[in-house]
């Protein structure tokens, strides 16, 4: 109800000539919902579909909201909005999503606890997708020598392997070690928390995923008029402004499993995000923008890449004992703030 609600006012607002900064701001909201909508909408289907297929499909449209903005901002030639969202979207889930997650739990579960295992190997795909994937082209690219679409191409080709390669490693050959999605689907089906029927929820998704495409075509669109208006940077907008649309219904579902104890579920849903943008959705929008005519690089500026690897690296430390508490989750959010200031900082530069 609430996304017709709002997608009814988007219309009327975008069709009624109403103030470009209005549009962006309702459009922006508009899609909150929608993502919800595709969120519950992809669950239902993945339960339908048993626990492999339901894990690829949960995998392949967790981002789909970054990924149709992402397109769009390509087409509108927007790269360093492309660029920030993905920064946004990293350091959102990793700092913002996971440390608000540890401390909504550690507020009412003193200490919890997680499967190290795949603790671990999350940090190493972590400190692969965006250590060494985004570090390096970025660096070598600052050589005169380097050719930058060389470097994205073969960075954007690894880490669409390896991503592909992790997915067949946690729902294959190692599919023991991560028991407790499949536990997940189970129970929800046991106890009838699938939201919607396998046909119904196919039709939801479709409609929603073109109902987002349509109000993030109309968000882009009015994207230079709110840096100039409201003074912000692009990369402003797409660091916390884009990334946090696109993650408000991740960001609310990993802190409600962490409120409920299951902290396996609420950093799956973080931390596996973060690498489905960094492995999955970079590449993609890379191979688009190739596709379209309006290649991309993917090189950084050093504030971008500086807060992902502060906040890889201080994820990786918190990850690393099994264990979470209250006060760890308020340094993760901490930190988020100070590099959201820092971005923010940067407009009037």
């Amino acid at each position: 109800m609430l996304a017709a609600v709002m997608i009814v006012v988007s219309a009327v607002v975008r069709f009624g000539h109403a103030s470009q900064t209005l549009q962006f701001f309702v459009s922006a909201v508009a899609i909150i919902p929608l993502a919800a909508m595709m969120g519950q909408a992809t669950e239902s289907i993945a339960a339908h579909a048993g626990p492999r297929l339901g894990g690829l499909l949960s995998a392949t449209f967790g981002n789909a909201v970054e990924l149709i903005i992402g397109i769009f901002s390509l087409q509108q030639g927007l790269y360093s909005l492309v660029k920030a969202s993905i920064t946004g979207s990293i350091i959102g889930n990793l700092l913002f999503v996971l440390g608000l997650s540890f401390f909504i739990g550690g507020i009412r579960h003193p200490i919890q606890y997680f499967n190290l295992r795949v603790a671990r190997s999350n940090a190493s795909m972590l400190m692969l997708g965006v250590g060494i994937a985004f570090v390096v082209p970025s660096i070598f690219s600052m050589t005169s020598r380097a050719n930058s679409y060389t470097l994205s191409f073969g960075v954007a080709a690894v880490s669409l392997v390896i991503y592909i390669l992790g997915l067949f490693f946690s729902l294959f050959t190692h599919r023991e070690v991560f028991a407790y999605i499949e536990d997940t689907s189970e129970d929800a089906e046991e106890h009838g928390d699938v939201k919607y029927r396998l046909l119904p929820a196919i039709i939801l998704l479709l409609v929603a995923t073109v109902l987002v495409s349509i109000e993030s075509d109309w968000l882009v669109g009015n994207v230079k008029s709110i840096a100039q208006g409201l003074g912000w940077s692009e990369v402003f907008i797409g660091v916390v402004v884009v990334a946090v649309i696109g993650n408000a219904a991740e960001h609310a579902s990993a802190v409600w499993m962490a409120w409920k104890n299951r902290m396996d579920l609420s950093l799956e849903i973080a931390v596996g995000s973060t690498l489905q943008v960094a492995m999955f959705i970079a590449p993609v929008l890379f191979f688009t923008s190739l596709a379209i005519g309006n290649p991309f690089q993917l090189v950084f500026s050093w504030p971008e890449l500086v807060s992902m690897i502060a906040a890889v690296l201080l994820v990786v430390i918190l990850m690393l004992d099994g264990e979470s508490n209250w006060l760890e989750g308020a340094m993760a959010v901490g930190a988020y703030l100070v590099l959201a200031v820092g971005f923010y900082t940067l407009q009037s530069a």
